[in-house]
């Protein structure tokens, strides 16, 4: 199988590419650019098998450029809801329509499989306890109603001649190259190895869960080589049902695995983003899937990532590590416009 794979240099992309390699398929990457600047760690499995990559706008994909493919795993995105919000109208344009386009673009080059990586952020203030699959959705921010929006429109896709399959994975966690420290475990673990303290800014209250980026891979690799009947046009929640915590819970996770971290909370905030997930339908129905990771194991690693690089205050600040602020700095030093696409020199 050969897998276009879209945002191959983020976060998640960064560690798909290889995983998928090592487990035989052919991996051709998509990606801008964005956050080139940011690589927080080597080893030899990222520097032997890092995929062949388009340096390309999700926006402006061609036909051409996914002939010969098998499947999508689409992943390239504006990320996470403070970035969405930052923009509210280019997130749509690239979150929903370009994601919607680049299905009908991967229909019309025969491709028969498009695996979305979409987001229990779907759940926004979720009513009700455990949400599963069927439950409705309420999305808070531009980022989630995008992805509300490409569920439904390539949901319509669907049919004998074109297999998509939703994830809507819980809050990503876990070292990757590509890192990402404005996610909450990867930030608190990165603030109790620099300062040694945790200082919330709210009481920790609302639920999150949460799933390690490989079991994220994981979840994608089984999408792209499961029956079709046994994913067509089907939403699963990617995680684990023992994986939703507090955010106080998870900050006490992480202190008992950094030493000497202290921990304090403060008042409750005006966030009203708060939801614990059901998976049970993805350890049921998606053939050979199952979470191998846990947010204490996930912290453990981080840990030991930290202490190999002995990574500094001033790599856990730099600004390719956090989303929102490497957008903002390409576009206060004109290398972005205000739409997001690259500038002409």
């Amino acid at each position: 199988m050969k897998v276009f794979v879209t945002g191959v240099n983020g976060y998640i992309g960064a560690v798909l590419g290889p995983y998928l390699a090592q487990r035989g398929l052919q991996v051709v990457g998509l990606d801008t650019g964005f956050y080139r600047d940011g690589w927080l760690y080597s080893d030899d499995v990222q520097m032997s098998m890092s995929p062949q990559t388009l340096n390309k706008d999700l926006r402006r994909v061609q036909v051409e450029d996914l002939q010969g493919c098998d499947a999508v795993a689409h992943l390239a995105e504006l990320s996470n809801d403070p970035l969405g919000q930052n923009n509210p109208a280019v997130t749509h344009q690239i979150n929903h329509l370009g994601s919607v386009a680049l299905a009908e673009k991967a229909r019309q080059a025969g491709i028969r499989r498009f695996v979305y990586t979409s987001s229990c952020s779907v759940y926004g203030a979720g009513a009700g306890d455990f949400l599963d699959e069927t439950a409705p959705v309420n999305p808070q921010t531009a980022y989630a109603e995008c992805k509300v929006l490409v569920e439904r429109d390539v949901g319509k896709m669907a049919g004998k001649d074109f297999c998509p399959v939703f994830l809507r994975n819980a809050t990503a966690y876990g070292p990757s190259p590509r890192m990402r420290f404005d996610i909450v475990i990867n930030d608190l673990c990165a603030l109790a190895w620099t300062t040694g303290k945790i200082a919330m800014i709210s009481d920790g209250s609302p639920w999150r869960p949460v799933v390690h980026v490989e079991d994220i891979c994981e979840a994608i690799y089984r999408s792209l080589v499961a029956p079709e009947d046994a994913v067509r046009g089907k939403v699963f929640n990617v995680g684990q049902n023992a994986d939703n915590y507090r955010i106080r819970e998870l900050a006490q996770i992480v202190a008992e695995t950094f030493p000497g971290c202290e921990v304090s909370v403060g008042p409750p905030s005006g966030d009203t983003r708060s939801y614990r997930v059901n998976f049970e339908r993805i350890h049921k129905e998606l053939p050979g899937f199952t979470c191998r990771h846990d947010a204490r194991s996930g912290a453990e690693q981080l840990r030991r990532i930290f202490e190999r690089i002995q990574m500094s205050p001033d790599t856990y600040a730099f600004r390719a590590f956090t989303r929102l602020k490497q957008l903002k700095y390409l576009q206060s030093t004109g290398q972005i416009d205000s739409d997001f696409y690259w500038a002409r020199s």
